[in-house]
């Protein structure tokens, strides 16, 4: 099979490694060449355009947002217009219900196919292989591509046959991540300004009550206060929490919290975190509070 892979930002990268570990033939691009190399150093063919792709079976696509996934997609020369006939896109990118939508229309106009697959773990779980993977499609192709999703994942979850409600699980989960952290930062401000350590706090609670990775991953990064380098940019939090209120408002559904934290991340911005991690909006609290300048 050959297999093409198109952005390798931290999250991309990593999963290009892993699928070089399947035995296929692996074609990577992004639009920072640099980035290709220590790929192309492991055995990946490094592409110069999109039209590299023309022979491609199946190509994943790991971008930041809309506009980019866009941009390298749909518009002039994009990957739809390289792709031949019957080849598959398999989009991980958390991107809008709406997109995802337009997505699988075009690529059906085009004689393509289409599914949505994006993914639940950050860079590290990524290079491990250990992500979870939310797919959304036809059956026989999932099916037949499931060996790579295992490559990538330790895990997937079929939600629907309609790829954009991939997206639209994608976005409510992280809604819920950063309702975790949140949360959490909130916890940690008041018992902080109350006498109590937050790192014996953060033992408590996740020796006990939220003995989880979320709370233990989460609380740790808020416990030692370190958000640089980011693991996921903040701007990206602020990104999907927009878009799960434009997929809640386009369903009559009421997402109180995402309003709030939509807010709290636009604050994040304006005080200069665009280079901090998401969980960054988490630290919001003890500012409140008076604990951090």
């Amino acid at each position: 099979m050959q297999v093409g892979f198109i952005g390798l930002g931290q999250m991309g990268s990593g999963m290009a490694a892993r699928l070089l570990t399947s035995g296929e033939n692996i074609k990577v691009f992004n639009r920072t060449p640099e980035k290709m190399q220590a790929l192309a150093d492991q055995g990946a063919q490094a592409a110069s355009n999109l039209q590299d792709f023309a022979d491609a079976d199946v190509v994943f696509t790991m971008l930041a947002d809309d506009p980019a996934v866009t941009s390298l997609v749909l518009e002039e020369n994009g990957l739809i217009t390289q792709l031949r006939p019957g080849a598959v896109h398999v989009s991980c990118s958390t991107i809008s219900v709406a997109l995802s939508a337009q997505l699988a229309a075009a690529h059906a106009k085009a004689g393509q196919e289409y599914l949505a697959a994006p993914v639940f773990g950050r860079p590290d779980a990524a290079a491990a292989g250990k992500l979870f993977l939310v797919l959304a499609g036809k059956p026989e192709l999932i099916t037949r591509l499931q060996t790579l999703f295992d490559v990538i994942g330790q895990r997937s979850f079929v939600v629907a046959e309609a790829p954009e409600k991939a997206n639209l699980v994608k976005l409510s989960g992280n809604f819920l991540i950063a309702s975790v952290i949140e949360s959490l930062g909130e916890a940690m401000a008041l018992v902080e300004k109350g006498g109590v350590d937050r790192h014996a706090y953060l033992d408590l609670l996740t020796s006990s009550l939220f003995n989880v990775p979320l709370y233990k991953n989460y609380g740790a990064l808020l416990a030692d206060r370190k958000f640089t380098p980011p693991g996921f940019a903040a701007p990206l939090g602020q990104k999907d929490m927009r878009l799960v209120l434009a997929a809640a408002e386009n369903l009559d559904v009421p997402l109180p919290l995402a309003s709030l934290l939509r807010d709290r991340f636009i604050r994040l911005a304006a005080e200069g975190g665009a280079t901090r991690d998401w969980s960054a909006v988490g630290a919001l609290a003890a500012q409140d509070a008076g604990l951090l300048p």
